[in-house]
């Protein structure tokens, strides 16, 4: 097991800065508001030979008293499972009464804790010594938006990691993102599916404000969740951070193998749903579609709803809905199947022979048009990409195929290989004429022909 570091402090001081430097990413959120984080966020980083997972937390202590009881939760399991823990200190503000409550429990910790001061730059650094009141040894000094003091932080931490012999390295397994509407449940819906209180769950609209991705088995297999921030309307995206988190979200759909998309059953399907659906077909992703909070409904609301999904999403006949319960745990199990499905569909393989077979008894059951007096001939397929699925057909005059028929050839080829979840995407690639260049090109004696008629006209000129 990879040794892991986990980052904690008061909000605004830095945490997902360092977290960035560390990690080399920009998984996490960043801006000058306090409490942006608030859920775990996790990362593998590399310093020399010591590999090692990073965890950042939401800050403790300055937020709303309800969010702050479940972002000190948050916090607490992150030290736990941490092998180091870094205290994070704002140099510029000083001491603050919660940087000591927070240092109280840390040293209760039979684990080795560091503190560290940053936004040094411009501080001097004499400044840093009310800091040794907290009992937590020398403060590092870092100004981690410039990079400054990371690799000395580095050095001094990993020093207390174990060099542990090399391993395989773990696949992330399937991606799963979880999207959806501010307060469908999506983070509810990730702790029943992870079993475990992961990410924030609170009673208010767009708690959680980045994307996390985590790790986990389920029967065996290897997944990645990715719980990400609720999508509003454009017209609601008021906040800075609210605007990052739609990117989040968006680059969570193209990272993800599989998309689940939550929708709340008593709220019905919204325009900004179909929008959301719009965007996983368009960059071909995968999905499934859960109905959230289907418990304590009656049978007219369900057949209205039933009805309702019928009609609006008929435009994604090959996806599978899944009506569940994220509070009670009803319905969720079922989802995995639904996903493996989907996954299996958008990593399609098969052989270009099995393809051009199917595609031949498609064309022979219901012949191609005419276009232009000429029949649309296809001759053979093949398989041109995965996630999502992509079949290339060849022959003459297919990249003039009309819609109508590219979906019939579409429902055959999901209906033979029984692909499901998956939007399937068909290439036509239209054959060159071998003979078309031979057609305009003159071979030397033609042209020398030519230029004896062309001497023999102008001689008849001149004698007339």
């Amino acid at each position: 097991m990879k040794p892991v570091l986990a980052i904690v402090g008061r909000p605004n001081v830095g945490k997902s800065t360092i977290f960035n430097q560390i990690t080399r990413t920009r998984q996490a959120l960043v801006a000058d508001l306090p409490g942006l984080t608030r859920d775990r966020q996790y990362g593998e980083a590399q310093f020399e030979d010591r590999e090692f997972i990073v965890i950042d937390t939401g800050g403790i202590g300055e937020e709303e008293a309800a969010i702050d009881a479940h972002m000190r939760a948050q916090s607490q399991t992150a030290i736990e499972e941490a092998d180091i823990v870094i205290l994070v200190v704002d140099a510029r503000a000083g001491m603050l009464g919660s940087d000591q409550i927070i240092a109280d429990e840390l040293r209760r910790l039979d684990k080795p804790v560091f503190l560290v001061a940053n936004k040094i730059d411009g501080v001097n650094e004499a400044a840093l010594g009310e800091f040794y009141a907290l009992g937590l040894g020398e403060p590092l000094p870092t100004a981690a938006s410039h990079g400054r003091g990371i690799t000395s932080l580095l050095e001094i931490v990993t020093e207390k990691f174990e060099i542990l012999p090399e391993e395989e390295a773990i696949p992330p397994g399937k991606k799963l993102a979880i999207i959806g509407r501010p307060n469908v449940g999506k983070s509810t819906l990730v702790n029943r599916l992870l079993g475990d209180e992961r990410v924030v769950v609170f009673d208010m609209p767009g708690t959680t404000r980045d994307s996390i991705y985590i790790p986990y088995e389920h029967d065996g297999e290897a997944y990645t969740l990715i719980d990400t921030a609720g999508v509003r309307r454009r017209g609601r995206i008021g906040e800075v951070v609210e605007k990052f988190s739609v990117i989040k979200t968006l680059q969570a759909v193209k990272d993800a193998d599989v998309v689940v998309i939550v929708l709340d059953a008593h709220e019905g399907i919204v325009d900004q749903d179909l929008n959301l659906i719009g965007f996983a077909l368009d960059v071909g992703r995968a999905m499934v579609v859960a109905i959230n909070k289907w418990d304590h409904m009656e049978r007219d609301q369900k057949d209205q709803i039933r009805s309702e999904l019928e009609r609006r999403l008929n435009f994604i006949p090959f996806v599978k809905i899944e009506f569940v319960s994220a509070k009670y745990g009803n319905g969720v199990g079922n989802l995995y199947k639904h996903i493996e499905r989907a996954y299996d569909s958008a990593m399609f393989q098969c052989s270009s022979s099995r393809l051009t077979q199917v595609l031949q008894d498609a064309t022979e059951a219901h012949q191609p048009p005419m276009i232009g007096g000429r029949r649309i001939k296809m001759r053979y397929a093949h398989i041109g990409g995965h996630n999502p699925p992509v079949i290339v057909v060849h022959g003459n005059q297919v990249s003039k195929t009309p819609n109508a028929y590219q979906r019939y050839l579409q429902n055959v080829f999901r209906t033979v290989f029984k692909l499901e979840g998956a939007p399937l995407r068909i290439d036509f690639k239209q054959g060159d004429n071998p003979y078309a260049e031979r057609k305009n090109r003159i071979s030397d004696t033609q042209l020398q022909k030519r230029r004896r008629q062309v001497q023999q006209f102008k001689k008849r000129d001149k004698k007339r």
